[in-house]
């Protein structure tokens, strides 16, 4: 999965007990992602990829800025899609009360476990955890969970030219040519042009109703990918890396009520 090397030790999916058994870990890392078409140039699992590299880079740099210990679970594969992603081959819809089961299993482990601090590290779009991390804190109070949708922590303005840019345009093309430059197939991507909604209202964000997929797009994706470049992915990536990166440190020395 790993675009980029990491330290074994905080990485869930290289390390073996004989490891794990030396450390000492302050916050979990859950990157979650989805399976579902990015247009035609990049792999189904796009949020899946971005959403562990970006975890576990930020957990890096926390163990290297302040000396802070992180596990970085494997990635959540299984995201909630829009009516016009359903029916599209292989796109796979969860729903909230699957996406709610699996976060409890993975909290009642971790909590059993006396882990106290966990980070989503979000890479999709469709996936709303307010909910369910709400639910959370009602059954676990002295557990913390924090979002970080990592695509939505820096503005795209500043380094991407493409705009509007929702889904495998730019940000997304660029982040994935700077980690996995191997899996992007820049010659076959759409141009992202997206149609408005048919209700007004809707497009003015009065009020709000999924989007079929399949009316407003006809390659997938929302936003131009074709000024994508590897430079621009890692000027954005490292500047998510760092902010995230803060934020595991500062939660070190959080002890919640």
């Amino acid at each position: 999965m790993n675009g980029k090397l990491s330290n074994g030790f905080l990485d869930a999916s290289q390390i073996t007990w004989s490891e794990v058994r030396k450390h000492d870990y302050d916050v979990v890392v859950l990157p979650w992602g989805s399976i579902e078409p990015h247009n035609y140039h990049l792999p189904y699992l796009t949020d899946c990829y971005l959403s562990h590299q970006i975890a576990l880079d930020s957990a890096n740099a926390a163990f290297e800025k302040a000396a802070v210990n992180c596990m970085v679970l494997p990635p959540i594969y299984l995201g909630s899609q829009n009516p016009g992603q359903w029916n599209l081959p292989f796109c796979i819809h969860a729903r909230y009360e699957t996406q709610k089961a699996i976060l409890l299993d993975i909290v009642d482990a971790l909590y059993l476990q006396n882990f106290r601090k966990l980070v989503i590290i979000n890479g999709h779009g469709g996936n709303s955890f307010k909910a369910l991390i709400r639910d959370m804190a009602r059954i676990y109070p002295d557990f913390v969970i924090v979002l970080v949708d990592w695509y939505d922590i820096v503005p795209k303005d500043d380094f991407f030219e493409e705009i509007p840019d929702e889904h495998a345009g730019e940000q997304e093309t660029s982040v994935m040519l700077h980690y996995f430059p191997h899996l992007v197939k820049m010659v076959e991507a759409g141009k992202g042009n997206a149609k408005p909604m048919k209700i007004e209202s809707l497009n003015k964000k009065t009020g709000w109703m999924p989007r079929n997929w399949s009316e407003i797009t006809e390659d997938t994706g929302i936003g131009n990918p074709q000024k994508s470049t590897a430079e621009k992915g890692q000027k954005y990536a490292e500047e998510v890396v760092s902010r995230i990166a803060d934020l595991l440190i500062e939660l070190k020395d959080f002890h919640p009520r």
